[in-house]
């Protein structure tokens, strides 16, 4: 059958000791195993209970990697897990758990050897991965001869992923619970993040002679297999499954220690997100059960593929049906173009389960679609979004899904969304620079609508009292503001100020008029009272942040200055308020500062900006603050930039380093990285 003399054959029998060892050495040897030789299924279904230390476990991939040159047998095993997952899918009762443990011993050991080969890859193509195999070679005959095994593999994956639930197994019929295909898909999604990370390897911007052959032939699948992809990726993140609690990894040995390989640094293989340590490790310890390592892993990937981008090359004619369209507005010729997403485009023409259930197939979008419930991706993102990734997700789907964004904004509970982003924002300082962007993003998206900004008004002052605070936390240390911005800010202020005096004379209109009903009179009363109460917060906020802007930072911000002296009328009506005017004595003082200084001055002519602003700048120098005294809706439209790849990718795979995924540092180049000594590999190690 090919296989070594020294290879067990191990049969039905449990492996005698040794056998691994044997096995694992043959693995990695000289000698080129047929696809067809017994060793395969051998080998796959071993239990890898192995411990080897870290030098051991280098020496293996180093010796893997130099020799699969000569045997293919990453490309063999590659191979041989396709067709254990479909074997998986035709799975008897009988035959159910060594089948999985094959699957999953093969994604496994794929997964540890292709991630050392492409960490310290040394050429742009990848050929260190050996992925062409002779396809006249005794076993393949049942392999696509048109198929590359990149494409064989990604489509075998793929399949699998989006055609079997998680949690269950249909055997003659009858769905059972299943934790060996809890196993497999866990292993499966770990599997594709090695295989994508390719994109790790390659600069912040894509460029046509980029390689990536996994993440490529992804992109190359039918439109079936993108759909239930992303659908069941979707419905991971909704439905957060977990391990069955009477569950044990087939990578595990009996007491529940990590097999072999599994105990590598980054520097060589280690290549769990969340490494088992032990079982308890992955069941939720939280009171509501929300954290699922498979939800968790769903997320990745789909964010991971949804942001992909494949530059065309010079070579390839660009068509509009294939193609992402360049900036229209954009004169530069070098502005790349970029093959069509259809992962990107099933998650933007996503629809809800709800509606149109009639239309099964999506006739209307001119092929199927993904269906899921909207109400669920709701809550589950509501629960969810003290996660970065699950704010990631929120953007992807109110920026690209209309239908979505429509949904979110007619919910009567906004709230549900609403809440958890405004916490992040009031903590921010807790937060990552790149997740408040994207939350702040999120709100000016929805705000475009007038409907949300109803709703808001009515249902959430937060949201208002909220970004106010986060501006008078800013404002202290504000630095050269611009005109736009500045204008803007006193812009703000008036337009408050005047629903604040309408609100002020509706009161006293109505307190002066006789209502012949008391309780709709004091209805009214009351409704009044409250709005005009939220108006007078708003207002003193805003005159805190040009306070404060005024007192810690005014030579910092001369646009400040201009902006209050040319709309110094607004704050007149307010000067006598009790709750402004000390923050007025302030401004004013300020204001009468800067407008002595104009009135001194020697003019030829009429004022002009520039000649208002060479005064005030020239001023701000020797302003020093006497008398002032100490202090212990806008609306954009927002879009995308013209590379949001250039963003959204780096920030993607931060993501899943963050979540425990550990690369060479030394082999990143989608964005800079510290190394630590810790990092580097030793002067021991042949890396």
């Amino acid at each position: 059958m090919g296989a070594a003399p020294s290879t067990p054959r191990l049969g039905d029998a449990p492996p005698p000791p040794g056998a691994a060892e044997q096995m694992f050495a043959a693995l990695v040897g000289d000698k080129a195993y047929p696809i067809s030789s017994e060793f395969w299924k051998q080998l796959l279904e071993l239990p890898l209970t192995l411990q080897w230390p870290r030098d051991r476990v280098l020496q293996a991939c180093h010796a893997f990697a130099q020799n699969n040159y000569q045997t293919k047998h990453l490309a063999k095993i590659l191979i041989h897990l396709v067709w254990c997952l479909q074997e998986c899918a035709s799975a008897t009762s009988v035959s159910h758990v060594v089948v999985y443990r094959k699957a999953i011993n093969a994604a496994y050991i794929s997964s540890i050897f292709l991630k050392f080969i492409i960490e310290n890859a040394k050429t742009d193509n990848w050929q260190e991965l050996c992925l062409d195999i002779d396809k006249n070679e005794k076993g393949m005959e049942n392999f696509p001869s048109e198929h590359t095994v990149e494409y064989f593999l990604m489509r075998g994956v793929l399949n699998y992923i989006g055609s079997v639930d998680v949690s269950c197994l249909t055997i003659q019929f009858c769905s059972v619970l299943s934790p060996e295909s809890c196993y497999l898909h866990h292993e499966l999604l770990n599997l594709m993040l090695v295989l994508m990370s390719t994109q790790l390897c390659s600069g912040p911007s894509p460029e046509p002679k980029d390689v990536h052959p996994f993440i490529d032939a992804a992109m190359l699948q039918d439109s079936s297999t993108v759909i239930s992809v992303v659908r069941k990726l979707l419905l991971n993140f909704v439905t957060r499954p977990k391990f069955p609690l009477n569950g044990q990894h087939p990578v595990f040995s009996d007491d529940g220690r990590p097999g072999v390989l599994q105990r590598v640094g980054s520097a060589a293989a280690n290549i769990v997100l969340l490494p088992y340590y032990t079982f308890n490790y992955l069941v939720s310890s939280t009171p509501e059960g929300a954290s699922s390592q498979l939800a968790d892993n769903s997320l990745l990937v789909l964010l991971i593929m949804i942001h992909y981008r494949k530059c065309i090359s010079s070579n390839e004619s660009i068509t509009s049906n294939d193609t992402y369209t360049i900036d229209s507005n954009s004169k530069d010729k070098d502005t790349p173009a970029f093959h069509e997403n259809p992962y990107c485009k099933a998650l933007n023409n996503a629809k809800d389960i709800q509606y149109d259930c009639a239309d099964v197939e999506g006739n209307a979008q001119n092929g199927p679609v993904v269906r899921l419930s909207f109400a669920s991706l709701f809550d589950a993102l509501g629960t969810c979004l003290n996660d970065e990734s699950s704010v990631l997700l929120l953007y992807s789907l109110v920026h690209g899904n209309c239908d979505f964004q429509e949904y979110v904004l007619v919910r009567t509970d906004l709230d549900t969304l609403l809440m958890p982003i405004l916490e992040m924002l009031y903590n921010a300082s807790r937060k990552t620079s790149n997740q408040i962007y994207m939350l702040l993003i999120i709100l000016l998206i929805l705000s475009q609508d007038s409907t949300f900004n109803a709703s808001v008004h009515k249902l959430d002052v937060y949201l208002h009292t909220n970004c106010l605070a986060i501006l008078a936390n800013m404002a202290p240390h504000v630095h050269r503001l611009s005109a736009y911005a500045s204008q803007r800010l006193v812009s703000l202020f008036d337009m408050l100020s005047r629903k604040y005096a309408k609100l002020a004379e509706l009161k006293n209109d109505k307190a002066h008029k006789v209502i012949s009903d008391q309780i709709e009179a004091d209805n009214f009363a009351d409704d009044t009272s409250t709005e005009l109460h939220i108006y007078t917060d708003f207002l003193r906020i805003v005159l805190e942040v040009i306070n404060a802007i005024l007192t810690y930072a005014l030579p910092r911000n001369p646009e400040v200055v201009y902006a209050i002296l040319h709309r110094q009328e607004v704050f007149e009506p307010f000067k006598n308020h009790p709750r402004f005017n000390e923050l007025l004595e302030n401004i004013y003082t300020v204001l009468d500062f800067f407008n002595s200084r104009m009135d001194m001055q020697q003019l030829d002519g009429e004022w002009s900006v520039d000649k208002v602003l060479e005064v005030i700048n020239k001023n701000c120098r020797s302003w020093r603050g006497e008398g002032m005294k100490m202090f212990t809706q806008l609306r954009f439209t927002y879009e995308q930039e013209s590379h949001p790849e250039e963003f959204f990718i780096p920030y993607a795979w931060r993501l899943v380093l963050s979540r425990g995924f550990s690369f060479n540092p030394g082999a990143i180049n989608l964005f800079p990285v510290e190394i630590h000594l810790d990092d580097a590999p030793s002067s021991e190690q042949k890396v």
